[in-house]
């Protein structure tokens, strides 16, 4: 029997969200016969790389985000010509890898230059409305990502429809073109439960050098608390193992389903606020203090909607009280939120990719 097809699925290097979230979608499209193509770069790429050492995993251009300051439009507006070239080269590279690997599909995860004539052309993303602290500059980065996103066949959102969904009005403003299809939460944890090892697991992510400052300022903080700790660093370049002080143990990266036992053995999670990241919490179910990074205004966003709903405790990085928000946490409700069956998954794909 003939295979569906060849599906190349790439994933934005913005921290370890965007590929983590593909993780269950390669796995149920590999379970449907389809052939898989990966690519990304940088820590992305590492991780896909450990999490399917069978596929091939091919290394796109770099957008090399970092954030630098607090503000977001000064962040990105210096940056800005390093991405567009980025956008124009992942487009070639692209057109390469349809010719010679045969590619019938693309799933573009925010990396907006992945399209391409000869396929189906299928965005991936949670962002159809961008937060922006200016008026001016939000109707401006929207109008163009509504020029851009038009050039796909179709729009994958990993959320619920309203009123039961997570992002908000990230993923619920009106389009028109092209066609959006609500697919469920997309995340590579598995509920269940297990008696606590840990008090508090500290998962890292997103870009430096903000990750790196709030490893630093968690770890100086958790050594001086009576909580058994366990702080995954989120570098998947390296696998190293140790213990900080007697309560502190820190790993550089954790495979999907040890990250999902470590979890699951925690009492509470503190991570950033990322979309991937909130994914993952509402499958758990799990209690956490959300840290989003500086400057990230979906991050913020994200942060004060669930800290309103009483789901999650918020702190921000620069005034961070581990101390107080592991008392106050136990205030909150958490957030549980079903993903899609396998089964509801396997025909989704199926009716799309068709």
């Amino acid at each position: 029997m003939d295979h569906p097809g060849k599906i190349l699925i790439t994933a934005l290097n913005w921290g370890l969200g965007h590929a983590t979230r593909c993780i269950p979608l390669i796995r149920a499209l590999e379970q449907q016969g389809y052939e898989v193509v990966l690519a990304s770069d940088g820590v992305a790429m590492y991780l896909l790389r450990a999490e399917f050492p069978h596929l091939p995993v091919v290394e796109l251009p770099s957008y090399r985000i970092q954030y630098q300051s607090h503000n977001m439009v000064r962040n990105i507006a210096r940056q800005l010509p390093r991405i567009l070239w980025a956008i124009r080269a992942e487009h070639r590279v692209t057109a390469r890898l349809v010719r010679e690997w045969g590619i019938t599909h693309v799933i573009s995860d925010n990396r907006y230059g992945c399209r391409n004539a000869a396929t189906r052309n299928i965005l991936l993303t949670h962002q159809l409305h961008l937060k922006v602290n200016n008026g001016v500059l939000q109707w401006c980065a929207n109008t163009l990502l509504k020029w851009v996103i038009r050039r796909f066949d179709a729009i994958w959102v990993p959320d619920a429809p309203a009123p039961r969904d997570l992002a908000g009005t990230l993923a619920h403003p009106p389009l028109d073109h092209p066609p959006v299809r609500y697919i469920g939460l997309l995340s590579r944890m598995k509920p269940g439960a297990a008696e606590p090892d840990y008090d508090v697991a500290i998962v890292l992510s997103g870009p430096e050098p903000q990750r790196t400052i709030l490893e630093q300022r968690l770890t100086e903080q958790a050594i001086a608390l009576p909580y058994k700790f366990i702080i995954v660093q989120g570098n998947p370049r390296q696998k190293y193992h140790h213990f900080v002080s007697d309560n502190v143990e820190l790993v550089s990266f954790l495979t999907s389903e040890e990250l999902n036992e470590v979890l699951l053995r925690s009492r509470v999670i503190v991570c950033r606020s990322g979309y991937s990241s909130l994914m993952d919490l509402a499958v758990l179910g799990k209690k956490a203090v959300l840290i989003p990074t500086p400057g990230q205004t979906e991050q913020e966003y994200l942060a004060q909607k669930l800290s309103e709903q009483g789901c999650f405790l918020v702190q921000h990085q620069d005034s961070i009280d581990l101390e107080l928000a592991l008392e106050a946490v136990e205030n909150t409700t958490g957030l549980q939120m079903e993903p899609p069956t396998p089964e509801d998954f396997t025909a989704l794909l199926r009716a799309e990719l068709t």
